[in-house]
């Protein structure tokens, strides 16, 4: 029955996609000659348009007001207006201040480390031979194909904890207590934050793969010519890839580096799933989870989520920015 539903809702949608196009090119077509080209573009950019307007742009307007607002402790009663209360309790409270911390460390060590990795990856297995190069390279993609609770359920056969005495189903444990020392907590023990730059390898282990792939695709797309010109010259493969191939992908690392920083910036799933936020793991999108439907505080929740929008734009720009340059050369 589920999937007849499917097809039906599918099956609707571009039905009536398609009439609606139709109708466009229809009223189009009954323009006046010199106005057709003029409409066309307009036209047929309004569908796409009124859909970002409706769930995107009204949302988000919707949001940052909320943020000025707080919830009525009495019932029947609506939100009241309470200024900049909202972004203040949460700028004074310790436990957000170490929350946009663990973002930054989030920011700083992951897109930065799974680029490394997927750069010296990709590098490394441009010189294996068509099909040992494609199943390497399927075996380090293969984790994207998974959710990141999926990803944080693998992982927690890495880091399961038991108590002393009692065998250790958790990987790291094993090995660790292999040498006759005590269990670790992992997942709670928050000195230097281990606990979360344990979680930041799981996300690197997701990303790696999509950073491995396009960086791949780039590095063949490095002339021969210019690599030759290198050998030639008694360059070493270790100087010809960091002064020849290097600045040639430059854009390409720029923006896998850029969008695994916006993948970054919303991550929620791994840390929900392995800590719900507790031991000082949280992040923007647990701490929104948590004001909303937690703590009831849509308004804190809203100041929240805006304060995510403020750090991700500049990142988006920039990548468009990026975008339009690199079309621009070729």
């Amino acid at each position: 029955m589920a999937i007849i539903s499917a097809l039906a809702s599918v099956t609707i949608g571009l039905g009536v996609s398609l009439l609606i196009f139709w109708l466009l090119n229809w009223a189009v077509g009954r323009a006046p000659g010199r106005w057709r080209p003029r409409l066309i573009p307009y036209v047929f950019l309004a569908p796409g348009i009124v859909l970002v307007a409706v769930f995107l742009l009204y949302p988000t307007i919707r949001t940052i007001i909320e943020s000025f607002t707080k919830a009525s402790q009495r019932r029947g009663e609506g939100a009241s207006f309470v200024g900049l209360d909202n972004y203040i309790d949460l700028f004074s409270s310790p436990s957000f201040l170490g929350t946009l911390v663990n973002n930054l460390l989030w920011v700083l060590v992951v897109p930065a480390v799974a680029v490394i990795v997927g750069l010296i990856v990709a590098a490394l297995t441009d010189r294996l031979g068509r099909r040992r190069e494609s199943t390497f390279k399927a075996m380090i993609f293969l984790p994207m194909a998974i959710s990141g609770v999926a990803a944080a359920a693998t992982w927690r056969f890495v880091y399961d904890y038991e108590a002393p005495g009692l065998p250790q189903t958790g990987i790291l444990n094993a090995l660790w207590t292999a040498g006759g020392a005590d269990p670790v907590p992992w997942m709670t023990v928050d000195a230097g934050r281990l606990n979360s730059f344990l979680l930041m390898v799981i996300a690197i282990w997701l990303q790696v793969g999509f950073a491995m792939v396009l960086l791949s695709g780039a590095i063949k797309g490095v002339p021969e010519e210019t690599i030759e010109a290198g050998r030639l010259d008694g360059a070493s493969e270790r100087r010809i890839f960091l002064t020849i191939i290097a600045p040639q992908i430059r854009g390409t690392i720029l923006a896998v580096f850029v969008t695994i920083v916006i993948f970054v910036m919303k991550i929620f799933d791994i840390i929900y799933a392995m800590t719900g936020g507790q031991y000082n793991t949280s992040v923007l999108a647990v701490e929104f989870y948590n004001q909303m439907f937690s703590f009831q505080n849509p308004g804190k929740a809203a100041a929240v989520v805006v304060v995510l929008m403020i750090a991700i734009v500049p990142l988006i720009v920039y990548q468009i920015r990026s975008y339009k340059a690199q079309e621009e050369l070729r």
